[in-house]
């Protein structure tokens, strides 16, 4: 029931004084995830990526999440390389392959982000982003975190885009025991508004 609740919360809450965003939905064989993203001027000289999202597995494990990155373009003749640089919060409930095993945490990860647009009429991206989380920016039962992920990305209109990328998410606790919560091949799609 927490885990159901913690997963309506964290979906829910960011639609109250959505304006204008984006919501990002993307599933794999044995994960399904949703995000709200949004932005915001107000913060640094180019203004902030805000995420709120929720992630859940086959093994019943699921990660909230909330990200803050600060991101802008290369300068010069190249306008087609983002880059990004922030700080994401995860909240986890996860039992792992084994259903005995219950651990319950939060960390707090530093990471950064890097987007290629192929120039030309192909409305082709390649996506990079990693985050990690050392053990002092852990709580409860979580020892470490480590996310990485990679896309390709295809803009279908000025406003969707399609997706198939590869993710890997672990979260390590007692003594170097990892759960991989998510390590597999993905496609999504991102609709902005």
């Amino acid at each position: 029931m927490l885990r159901k609740a913690l997963l309506l919360t964290t979906l829910t809450l960011p639609f109250n004084n959505a304006i204008a965003g984006a919501l990002d939905f993307r599933v794999g064989s044995d994960m399904a995830e949703l995000s709200y993203l949004t932005q915001t001027a107000s913060f640094g000289y180019g203004g902030a990526d805000i995420g709120f999202g929720a992630l859940i597995n086959d093994d019943n494990d699921v990660i909230a999440n909330g990200t803050i990155l600060v991101s802008g373009s290369s300068t010069g003749d190249v306008k087609a390389l983002h880059f990004g640089v922030g700080a994401k919060v995860y909240v986890g409930l996860l039992e792992g392959p084994n259903s005995d095993l219950d651990v319950d945490g939060a960390a707090v990860a530093i990471g950064g982000r890097i987007r290629y647009v192929f120039p030309g009429n192909a409305p082709l991206a390649v996506l990079g982003e990693a985050y990690y989380a050392p053990e002092v920016t852990n709580i409860a039962d979580f020892d470490g975190l480590f996310e990485y992920r990679v896309a390709l990305e295809y803009e279908v209109t000025p406003s969707a885009r399609a997706y198939i990328g590869y993710r890997k998410l672990e979260v390590t606790f007692n003594d170097n025991v990892e759960i991989d919560v998510d390590d597999e091949a993905h496609i999504g799609v991102r609709f902005e508004f």
